[in-house]
């Protein structure tokens, strides 16, 4: 793999005043990364701006789950959820460091909106619309076998349960991945740069009103330097902020988006101690509350509400813990959980678009994509999960502002290879049946090649190299921490020590 680091970054900026790019895309997101990849495997000439942090904005405060979306089915989103359960599987193949499966009971209640016997065929109908291809199919539960299984859980009203697969993933190293795969295909990406203005030139059709960007005006925030990035055409992949960006380039923009915020808590797993992850209604059945075990944690959320403040300034509120600590309490009484044991919350705005829904909830997770005339592309919404199918997507849509040749040049995308080239599926499962193995040929703890291995694979030798040339001082742990943080600023542009302990790491994740 290339480097990826801060001297890539200054090298990058350098060449953004030099070349006209083939594509110049604004967010370093999912989206943004995955518009990046799949362009550059084509053979496009591409650039990638983000102001933050890559993954600094939606794209680090999901569930961290790859998932189909079993409530969809509810919505008749047949189409949304196949493609889902599609990419789901893709992804575990592409990046099977980041992608893993997941059990998920769901647990049912007398007076629900779904029986057992309903509930059975949407289970049916969810795996099969995934072609069957899952790590285990469902299975059903009686209310005895879920309160064996959770003793803890409300057994009143308890009709049965349903086991079903899923996956998690880490969210921002997913992001770090997919931009490190589009930087190897030769993509020039860079964070902390903020486009503030667009450069149009007169339209060629003798229209006066007719104008075509041309360039960006951005600016390195880190150096304050001005840059003038060219390119034959501009995609915008800002999520959220997608209404506030393009009313900067055109006045006449019409807002088509619906911010909906949701937060999550974390909790000790000592404290809440969960095997499989638990789906929980919430609001007279209206919306899904997960409770998601994930190394010494328990991540609880989503909320789903409708935003209208600062989306640069997103938080937690009170009424928020609240409300999931309420459905907890409904769910696990016994374990009586309260605002003492919530460790930390995260909080950020998924980037819905308006549909006429009644309710933030209601609202699609369709993405859209819309083009200008003027030579912009603005993609919104999507789902998580599917973000290679709609970078593909938005790609494809571009080609129509190139040249018949260059059409034909960059018909087809290369995404269903690895997103690294050390870690394939097989390759992955290897390593990690072989951790005893590597640990005696690294000359290193077991324990220390197990983490490398799980999270690295076998570019865990880049990680072991590092870890030779530092002094053996303190605890194990510390010394596997600056390991990944030396690792982080030469391959995943780490900057601010943020960026590491909060994108590059799953420290939150740990007990404090």
């Amino acid at each position: 793999m290339n480097e990826f680091s801060y001297e890539r970054r200054k090298n990058s900026i350098v060449k953004f005043s030099q070349e006209v790019f083939d594509l110049a895309i604004v967010g370093g997101g999912i989206t943004g990364a995955g518009v990046a990849r799949d362009a550059a495997s084509r053979g496009m000439r591409v650039a990638l701006v983000e102001a933050n942090d890559f993954a600094s904005g939606t794209s680090s405060r999901s569930s961290k789950l790859i998932h189909g979306g079993i409530r969809y089915l509810e919505n008749l989103e047949i189409g949304l959820v196949f493609e889902a359960l599609r990419e789901r599987k893709i992804l575990t193949e592409i990046a099977p460091h980041l992608v893993h499966p997941l059990r998920f009971l769901l647990p049912l209640y007398k007076g629900g909106r779904v029986s057992m016997f309903k509930m059975g065929l949407g289970m049916w109908l969810y795996d099969a619309l995934s072609l069957f291809e899952v790590s285990k199919m469902h299975e059903s539960l009686t209310a005895d076998e879920t309160i064996k299984s959770y003793p803890f859980m409300e057994p009143e009203g308890l009709l049965g349960a349903y086991l079903y697969s899923d996956a998690y993933m880490d969210d921002d190293r997913l992001v770090i991945e997919t931009l490190r795969s589009a930087v190897n295909l030769g993509a020039e990406c860079v964070n902390y740069v903020k486009a503030e203005r667009a450069l149009f030139e007169p339209g060629k059709s003798g229209d006066s009103d007719a104008q075509r960007m041309q360039g960006l005006v951005a600016k390195d925030l880190e150096s304050g330097q001005e840059i003038v990035l060219r390119a034959k055409h501009f995609v915008s992949t800002v999520g959220p902020w997608t209404d506030r960006f393009a009313a900067q380039l055109f006045p006449n923009w019409s807002q088509i988006m619906r911010p909906s915020k949701g937060i999550h808590l974390t909790l000790s797993r000592k404290r809440f101690p969960l095997e499989s992850a638990v789906v929980m209604a919430a609001d007279q059945q209206k919306r899904i509350v997960f409770a998601i075990p994930r190394q010494e944690m328990v991540i609880v959320g989503t909320t789903d509400t409708d935003f209208h403040g600062n989306l640069d300034s997103v938080c937690t509120k009170r009424s928020d813990v609240e409300y999931l600590l309420r459905v907890i309490g409904e769910y696990f009484p016994g374990m009586k959980i309260t605002e003492k044991d919530v460790i930390s919350s995260y909080a950020g705005v998924r980037p819905l678009v308006h549909d006429g829904s009644e309710s933030e909830g209601k609202t699609s997770r369709e993405h859209i994509i819309m083009q200008r005339n003027e030579g912009l592309t603005l993609v919104a919404g999507g789902k998580y999960t599917t973000y290679r199918h709609m970078a593909q997507q938005t790609v494809e849509a571009t080609l129509a502002f190139f040249s018949l040749e260059d059409q034909m040049r960059f018909a087809r995308g290369h995404t269903l290879e690895p997103l690294n080239p050390f870690i394939s599926a097989d390759s992955y499962c290897s390593s990690c049946a072989a951790i005893k193995e590597h640990a005696k040929a690294w000359s290193i703890d077991q324990g220390l090649a197990r983490a490398f291995i799980l999270r690295h694979g076998l570019e865990a030798e880049k990680l072991v190299g590092i870890y030779h040339q530092l002094p053996k001082r303190g605890d194990l742990k510390k010394v596997m921490w600056q390991t990944e943080a030396l690792f982080a600023m030469k391959n995943s542009m780490s900057i601010h020590l943020d960026d590491f302990i909060l994108r590059r790491t799953p420290l939150f994740l740990s007990e404090p």
